[in-house]
C-alpha cells in the first residue's frame, strides 16, 4: 500500500492591484478622528501594514505641495538685522595630557607631554592588557 501523498503545485499568488480611486477613499477613511488604521484595514480586507504605507505615502507627498503653496503666496518679509554673538573666550589648550586612574583605594595620577601622545598610548594600551 502507497502511503505518499501528492502533492500538487500550488498556483503562484498574485499580486493585488489597486485603483488610485480606492485607495483614496481607503485613505480618507483612515484621517477621521477617532477611526483607527487597522479596522479600516480589516473593514476593507486589505493588510493594516500596506493600508498604514498608503497613508504615510499620501501625508509625504500632499506636504511638499502644501509648503510650495504657502512659499508662492507668501509676501516678502525683510531680513532680521545681524545680531552679534559674545561667545566666552576658550582657553588655551594644555600642553599636558593628564590622566587619572582608580581601582579601589589605589588612585595613580600620569602627566604626559602632548608631543609624545603615541608613547602614552602605547603606554595606556599595554596597562589596559
Amino acid at each position: 500500500m502507497n502511503t505518499s501523498v501528492i502533492i500538487e503545485p500550488a498556483t503562484r499568488r498574485r499580486r493585488r492591484r489597486y485603483s488610485e480611486e480606492f485607495k483614496a477613499e481607503v485613505i480618507r477613511a483612515c484621517q477621521h478622528p477617532g477611526i483607527s488604521i487597522a479596522a479600516v484595514a480589516l473593514a476593507n480586507g486589505l493588510n493594516a501594514n500596506l493600508l498604514r504605507r498608503w497613508v504615510a505615502n499620501a501625508e509625504r507627498d500632499v506636504q511638499p505641495m502644501v509648503e510650495a503653496t504657502s512659499m508662492i503666496n507668501a509676501q516678502p518679509t525683510q531680513t532680521p538685522a545681524f545680531l552679534p554673538l559674545h561667545a566666552a573666550p576658550t582657553r588655551e589648550p594644555s600642553s599636558q595630557i593628564k590622566i587619572e586612574l582608580c581601582r579601589g583605594d589605589t588612585t595613580i595620577k600620569v602627566s604626559w607631554p602632548a608631543s609624545a601622545a603615541s608613547e602614552c598610548a602605547s603606554w595606556m594600551r599595554e596597562l589596559l592588557r
